[in-house]
């Protein structure tokens, strides 16, 4: 179904405020069991947040078993489980043209407080949310405790990581990409994408509709509020800006596909109207403060980045990493994440974002490669942002980062070609949710890694996740590993733990 960009805004400016549209209202004749995905909650300010949910009662079907109509679905919001004392309820359109999405940014709530949450459509109930808010702008929090996910793919694994983040009492959770893997059906694996390669909207939708029909990230969804930022895998593997990783597709059909990616992924997630996407456009860079405890910078490093040097991969330095040209961020977003940071009177400073910015030899041995889809890639503007921390005295700079399906935690100097240098940052590289299968406690070649790389602190190859706890005065980091991830069940060990000191970069080992 295709609309005009006009009528496209008003339908999901109308499903965001609760103001309804003229739509048909079928829920009398609702197909059974409307609420399949679940339910979700997203960038809380002090005052708000987001509730989303989608009506999909045949998700891996087109259009997910809806009438081609609007749906109104009302939603309440209360301080109590039992849903007892409301603070807040409305009407939202589930819009065909947003795949039956609802999006309401919840307002006028108090800071730093749990809230429940709950929709309904005709007689139906969804499943019931829990959600918090931030605390308020001016207050200093005594703790800040969140989980790290990213890479969470089906067919190599189970969400059994998500469970145990479940369990861990966590006030946020931060997703840093590869939320769905875009490949077509493979067999022999331990579970199988339905459907070819995802080339159109209705490709996404189904492969969302898969993804979020399993229970362990639904029931994490429903617990607590998420932060969420897209990576690669949720259009086209390593694509950058406009350029497919496939060469021969021309950037104007590979816009087509990348606009049909981006508005699923709006669908599915509980973003505000803010990151509604425009084409192929889409606004996911931003900013969220946990009071004056720490400001949070979600970053996005794929929509705006040139193209990857020396063909991609992992490679020898070639001249065009030292390209002045060249940039991950983009000239808006870099100017704007300078900006927030120069202003920022948070105790820490927080960059979530996608791909791990130290300036790995991944090389062992007498050889160099460093990564050409990271950070390394673009050297002038990664030692631009160092310098940036460090000669502006940035409050406790950490870096946070998924992509690599390893865990690392790497000190960042301030010159890579002075291994001598001043730490001026810490990054924490968290390892995938089940990508690649079952993975190793050792990695291959960890000595030589080790000793080419003394920045780093600690290197493993395992599935799972990171906990991170944030205080005024210290910063910890759990490493939390599975063993196993191509059967469900598997128990979770914390394999190593840091600490970072306010005002002393840099990861110390607990």
């Amino acid at each position: 179904m295709t609309l005009s960009r006009r009528s496209f805004l008003a339908a999901a400016a109308a499903a965001v405020s609760g103001k309804l549209l003229s739509c048909s209202s079928e829920t009398r004749r609702l197909p059974e069991g409307p609420f399949q995905l679940g339910v979700a909650s997203g960038d809380p300010t002090p005052d708000g947040v987001v509730l989303w949910t989608r009506l999909a009662p045949r998700p891996l079907q087109p259009g997910g078993g809806m009438p081609p109509s609007g749906v109104n679905v009302t939603w309440t919001l209360a301080e109590d489980e039992q849903l007892t004392r409301g603070v807040r309820s409305g009407i939202a359109p589930a819009l065909p043209e947003l795949a039956h999405s609802v999006h309401v940014e919840v307002a006028g709530l108090s800071p730093d407080r749990v809230y429940w949450y709950r929709f309904r459509a005709g007689d139906v109930e969804s499943p019931l949310g829990r959600t918090r808010t931030m605390p308020a702008a001016d207050a200093l929090p005594a703790r800040l405790r969140f989980g790290v996910a990213s890479c969470n793919h089906l067919e190599t694994g189970w969400f059994t990581a998500f469970r145990h983040m479940l369990q861990d009492d966590v006030d946020l959770v931060i997703h840093l990409g590869d939320y769905i893997y875009e490949g077509a059906g493979a067999d022999k694996r331990p579970r199988k994408h339905q459907g070819k390669e995802c080339m159109t909207l209705e490709d996404y939708r189904i492969r969302y509709g898969q993804y979020k029909s399993d229970p362990d990230l639904q029931d994490l969804h429903a617990a607590v509020p998420w932060l969420v930022t897209p990576d690669d895998h949720e259009v086209d593997n390593n694509y950058a800006n406009a350029i497919s990783e496939e060469k021969d597709v021309k950037p104007a059909d590979f816009l087509k596909r990348r606009a049909g990616a981006y508005q699923a992924y709006y669908e599915h997630m509980p973003l505000r109207l803010l990151a509604l996407p425009k084409g192929p456009d889409m606004l996911l860079y931003r900013r969220l403060a946990w009071g004056r405890l720490a400001d949070l910078f979600v970053l996005d490093t794929r929509q705006y980045r040139t193209d990857q040097p020396c063909g991609d991969g992992n490679k020898p330095p070639c001249p065009e990493v030292m390209d002045p040209n060249a940039t991950i961020m983009g000239p808006a977003q870099r100017d704007w994440l300078f900006d927030g940071l120069g202003r920022s009177g948070a105790t820490w400073n927080v960059l979530a974002q996608q791909v791990m910015m130290a300036r790995v030899d991944r090389d062992p041995g007498p050889g160099i490669a460093y990564s050409m889809d990271q950070w390394p890639g673009y050297e002038v503007e990664r030692r631009r942002v160092l310098k940036f921390l460090h000669e502006r005295k940035i409050a406790n700079p950490v870096v946070l980062a998924g992509d690599i399906h390893t865990n690392w935690a790497n000190d960042l100097i301030a010159d890579f070609d002075d291994l001598g240098s001043r730490t001026v940052a810490t990054e924490f590289v968290g390892t995938s949710i089940s990508s690649g299968g079952d993975g190793l406690a050792v990695p291959k070649d960890l000595p030589k890694i080790l000793s080419d790389n003394p920045f780093v602190r600690f290197h493993n190859a395992e599935r799972g996740y990171l906990t991170c706890e944030v205080t005024p005065k210290l910063w910890r980091t759990d490493y939390r590993t599975l063993p196993f991830v191509v059967k469900p069940g598997a128990p979770v060990n914390t394999r190593a733990s840091f600490v970072v000191e306010s005002g002393q970069a840099g990861a110390k080992r607990v």
